[in-house]
């Protein structure tokens, strides 16, 4: 587990790979989403701090949707977690009480997969341990590396999907041995840390930053616009500045969206500032989200 301190400066030194964006002066403030709807049609919400905290519903959250959707507004989940396919990560909303469609998410995961390209070999995959990648695109073969770590030196590249098992010493590992062989790395989850039950875990990205110093990375997930436009196509028609980005970090969620051109609303009680006010962070770094929320 890491501090949001530690986060946030980790981020900061991620910003030359960041998209650049325009911010408002100030933020308006409210309590939930409900003081937000005058000025938007459709919400393109992360999940982690914004629906759930690891297998934890917001609270008030699945009822906040249900009355969104009841007013006419668009929904659509952009969410980095890459653990999932996009049938799993529904299912896990299901259970958590939430009724969005599968047209209405869209994980980093489909983006990456949907961008991978054709290698001569075998993909090593960083995961969770659980996840059986059945939705890999055909054409393309792949294997545990840490259940086969003679991989680092004979695969064609390396997905990055989780974490979980993952090690400072296993990343030292796969850096060695891509300055030996350069090969393609893909990253489906660009997030630094996500909010769990109990603390910040760490993800990907935190581990993406030391290998980007080795060799080129693939990114996949917010802040970068693959992400959005594959959201974006998810709200035909409906003008950007109508559409809001709602997510609980400064770095993903409020610079990706603004970024695309979206509105932006930071939730600051159950994420990534969960205890804290986020107003020095934003000060710090001059992302500025068009509102400043409690909770969704």
């Amino acid at each position: 587990m890491i501090t949001t301190e530690a986060a946030f400066a980790r981020y900061e030194r991620l910003r030359p790979m960041l998209p650049q964006a325009q911010f408002p002066e100030a933020s308006r403030t409210g309590q939930t989403l409900e003081d937000t709807k005058d000025d938007y049609d459709a919400y393109i919400l992360d999940a982690f701090g914004v629906l759930n905290r690891g297998e934890t519903p917001i609270p008030g959250a699945v009822e906040r949707i249900a009355r969104l959707r009841a007013d006419g507004k668009r929904l659509v989940v952009l969410t980095n977690a890459a653990s999932y396919t996009r049938s799993g990560v529904l299912a896990k909303y299901h259970r958590l009480g939430f009724d969005f469609s599968l047209n209405e998410v869209v994980s980093s995961r489909d983006v990456a997969f949907a961008h991978l390209p054709n290698v001569h070999g075998v993909w090593a995959a960083i995961t969770d341990g659980e996840d059986d990648l059945s939705d890999l695109p055909p054409g393309h073969y792949v294997a545990d590396l840490l259940a086969q770590p003679g991989l680092l030196n004979t695969a064609a590249g390396f997905l990055f999907l989780s974490a979980a098992r993952w090690s400072e010493e296993d990343n030292a590992r796969l850096g060695r041995a891509l300055h030996t062989h350069a090969r393609p790395v893909i990253v489906a989850n660009p997030d630094i840390v996500a909010p769990r039950d109990d603390g910040l875990s760490l993800e990907p990205g935190w581990y993406a930053q030391d290998i980007a110093s080795v060799c080129g990375l693939s990114l996949f997930g917010k802040p970068y616009w693959n992400a959005f436009e594959a959201a974006l196509q998810r709200l035909p028609g409906i003008p950007r500045h109508r559409i809001a980005m709602v997510g609980d970090t400064l770095h993903t969620d409020v610079l990706g969206g603004a970024a695309a051109g979206l509105g932006t609303i930071l939730i600051q009680k159950h994420g990534l500032f969960r205890g804290l006010s986020p107003v020095p962070f934003i000060e710090s770094s001059g992302i500025q989200p068009d509102w400043l929320i409690e909770s969704t």
